[in-house]
């Protein structure tokens, strides 16, 4: 029975992990050229999809390169008012520590054998059995796992559902190398995460493990179009900034400190996700997993719910090795109940950072009673 995966995602080379533990083999193909193909974005809140790296046998190597201090926070109002300041002793458990996204797909890619991912494969269609590739070559398949984000191709095999805009647009800008170009800033973010709430708005600061502090500037209650209605000129990264800091009237100057001190890299998001609840009928030759199945606002949950999915799922395939529709269906199962509820928490949050009074909310939030 050949099992194949499309996309090199966390979720899909969690899948490829597991079964390979178990003695399963699959094939993963990528659309991407290599895994330097392009950036894999900051770090990442792993949780609990620490199962899905126990799982995979490679628990060890994630402590090895997860960031314990990344699990400080700091949580201030737009005029500087600090709410919460939780610092991680030296010696804390690593319940939810930070990691970069591409050291973690490189202990992934680095675990699997060789071949196992094949680069340069776009997915086209598949029917019968048969894969489609932009490129005109083709691939076999008993089971096709869509493991190919928020816009999958795959996806539309099983269900209609298309991811839609929530309502917020973020705009992505960092500072490289911030101990030494701005000590003073980076002792004001800290060691983890700096949030900034209020007003409809929110920065967000977060160390990478490179040395770059990583901002997201949201803004929430905007339409899918407010990008091109913002006057922000992206094409000319320092008039980006100034338009970005004319956007935070009455924030303290050491927020906009922030902006001003972001290099020219300057990025447009918009944000969607799919239903909640989202469920399809099983199909004993086709399933989805992570973004591809439940894309859910960007709150710390996306990741580990992929990781999950894919140790869940090689797993219940490595329990009925000649049932793979059974075991389809019981991830399935699992899976749907799973990421509802995370997917009910996290637009929770969304719902917090996008009242007025956000900042107070999500304190009590944090610190309940």
């Amino acid at each position: 029975m050949t099992i194949t995966i499309v996309g090199a995602g966390l979720g899909g080379l969690a899948l490829a992990r597991v079964l390979h533990v178990n003695g399963i083999e699959a094939v993963v193909y990528e659309r991407e050229a290599s895994r330097e193909a392009r950036g894999q974005g900051g770090m990442l809140d792993i949780h609990s999809g620490q199962r899905a790296l126990r799982e995979a046998g490679l628990i060890d190597q994630f402590h090895s390169i997860a960031r314990g201090e990344g699990q400080d926070m700091r949580l201030l109002e737009p005029d500087g008012t600090l709410l919460l300041q939780e610092d991680t002793p030296d010696d804390a458990p690593l319940d939810r520590p930070e990691v970069d996204r591409a050291d973690l797909r490189n202990l992934l890619l680095d675990s699997l054998p060789e071949g196992v991912v094949r680069w340069g494969h776009a997915f086209e269609s598949a029917d019968n059995g048969l894969l489609h590739f932009a490129d005109g070559s083709t691939a076999t398949y008993d089971l096709l796992v869509g493991a190919d984000g928020a816009q999958s191709r795959v996806r539309a095999l099983l269900t209609d559902a298309r991811p839609a805009h929530i309502g917020q647009n973020v705009v992505e800008l960092g500072i490289p190398d911030i101990d030494r170009t701005h000590p003073d800033l980076a002792a004001m973010v800290g060691r983890g995460n700096y949030w900034v709430l209020g007003n409809g708005l929110s920065l967000a600061a977060q160390r990478n493990g490179d040395g770059r502090v990583r901002i997201g500037l949201s803004f929430y209650n905007t339409g899918e179009d407010w990008f091109t209605t913002s006057g922000i000129p992206f094409d000319d990264p320092a008039a980006a900034r100034a338009r970005l800091i004319d956007l935070l009237p009455g924030w303290d100057a050491r927020f906009t400190a922030l902006i001003a001190a972001c290099d020219d890299t300057v990025v447009p998001r918009s944000i969607t996700s799919l239903p909640i609840g989202l469920t399809w009928p099983s199909r004993p030759d086709v399933t989805l997993l992570g973004d591809a199945a439940h894309l859910m606002p960007p709150v710390g949950e996306g990741a580990n719910m992929a990781l999950l999915d894919g140790a869940v799922l090689g797993l219940a395939l490595a329990a009925r090795p000649d049932d793979f529709p059974s075991a389809v269906k019981e991830y399935e199962r699992e899976m749907f109940e799973r990421t509802s509820a995370a997917a009910r928490m996290s637009a929770r949050i969304q719902e917090l950072l996008t009242s007025p009074d956000a900042s107070r909310r999500m304190l009590e939030f944090f610190q309940p009673g």
